[in-house]
């Protein structure tokens, strides 16, 4: 077959899929604005597509967030009649379609099936826009008005999506009932091989200094430093963690911009504006074991995880972070806030350990017990290794998902676009 691949930062989440296909004897292009130069990827040819046009300068809000999509769309458009050009008719396209770039492929191949990657539908509940009362909307008497206009572009997909995929069913859960039927739920999958519990494993971290297992370590990992995964919270926790354990050393990383959610006040960085925060808090002697490392290779990162003796995972109702289920594969006790995502994957007590996401005596009275039994963090990171080996192990089971779902796909009767 001839499969193509649409991703703005290719591979994402076709890092593994992709060269799979490639592999199996198919032919995979992929089309993205990341490479400036056609290249060869782990048997994937990558072709670039320029985005152009800019944001319409004093355009409404709630339709900016569209026009972007929009200008992506209609830039991917372009390149693909190009490629039908040059005689590139694909039996299937698989999309992540969140930046808007699938948009109007199947006006260029109506006989392609469309699979796309379905992350997230945004809701309009209290849980989902308001679920931490610390960082209200603006105007939230006009949420669901904003909130419908976002999905827009999940709603025009939708007309064209042939099947879809969804890494967690809470995530599939988010998208209407109507679109549940055509979305399978498989995760990305976790390479349980690489990602292991490792004794010998050594982290060094600021002034030179090398943490091992014999430390007390104790680990907090977000893409960016921002409350949308309980930073805030960590970071308030963090004077009383110190206190109470002389000896810990707290290691966190995590970059300062922005992934999900609201921006911090202007020229400010919500990593900076909760250091600030506490540190007046914090003796300087007990700030010399805090240690931001940023964003790391994945080297460090894996060898972060494995010195762990206890990893805080915190976040709203959203998508799960690949790093949960990379925590349970290295084998770390984890420490984790009870919200829907997480339960999926976490069984309290089994796997892990769960707080009430706002909690912060729980967290740091559970954090306190979890380090001062040896026993209990053996048996919850066993379980936890041992449930993401059986689950989420890439090779074994996630991989094998997908691939049979875009064989699946293949066998579809392709939705044209409508008018």
């Amino acid at each position: 077959m001839k499969i193509l691949c649409i991703h703005q930062n290719f591979p994402g989440q076709y890092k593994h899929l992709a060269p799979a296909l490639a592999q199996n004897g198919h032919q995979v292009v992929a089309l993205t604005p990341k490479v400036k130069k056609a290249t060869r990827w782990n048997g994937v040819s990558v072709v670039p597509y320029q985005i152009r046009g800019s944001s319409t300068k004093g355009i409404h809000p709630w339709l900016a967030d569209f026009e972007t999509k929009l200008l992506r769309a209609t830039s991917c458009y372009r390149n693909a009649l190009a490629l039908k050009q040059q005689g590139f008719e694909p039996d299937l396209i698989l999309a992540h379609h969140g930046w808007g770039e699938s948009l109007f492929l199947k006006d260029v191949w109506p006989q392609a099936r469309m699979g796309l990657y379905c992350e997230l539908y945004h809701l309009t509940t209290d849980t989902f826009v308001n679920f931490d009362p610390e960082f209200p909307t603006k105007v939230p008497e006009t949420d669901a008005l904003r909130i419908r206009m976002k999905n827009l572009n999940n709603r025009l997909h939708e007309e064209i999506m042939d099947a879809g995929i969804s890494p967690t069913r809470f995530q599939a859960s988010t998208f209407p009932a109507h679109w549940q039927d055509r979305i399978t739920v498989a995760h990305d999958g976790i390479d349980t091989d690489l990602v292991r519990p490792n004794p010998e494993a050594t982290l060094e971290v600021t002034d030179g200094r090398v943490l091992t297992r014999d430390d007390e370590v104790i680990t907090f990992i977000n893409r960016n430093l921002e409350p949308y995964r309980g930073y805030h919270v960590f970071m308030r926790a963090l004077p009383e963690i110190l206190r109470r354990r002389p000896k810990a050393q707290i290691t966190l990383i995590g970059g300062d911009e922005v992934s999900y959610g609201s921006k911090p006040p202007a020229g400010q960085t919500w990593k900076q504006l909760f250091i600030d925060e506490v540190k007046e808090q914090i003796s300087e002697a007990d700030w010399q074991r805090v240690h931001f490392l940023g964003r790391v290779p994945y080297e460090r990162f894996l060898a972060m995880m494995q010195v762990s003796r206890v990893h805080v995972y915190l976040t709203y109702p959203f998508v799960l972070s690949w790093s949960l289920l990379e925590a349970m594969s290295a084998g770390c006790a984890i420490l984790a806030s009870g919200t829907e995502p997480v339960r999926e994957v976490l069984s309290e007590d089994e796997t892990g350990w769960m707080v009430d996401f706002f909690d912060r005596t729980a967290l740091v009275d559970r954090l306190c017990a979890l380090l001062d039994d040896p026993e209990t963090r053996a048996r919850l990171g066993a379980n936890a290794r041992a449930l993401a080996r059986e689950q989420y192990d890439l090779k074994t089971r996630c991989l094998p998902r997908h691939i049979a779902w875009v064989e699946e796909l293949a066998k579809l009767e392709p939705r044209p676009p409508r008018d």
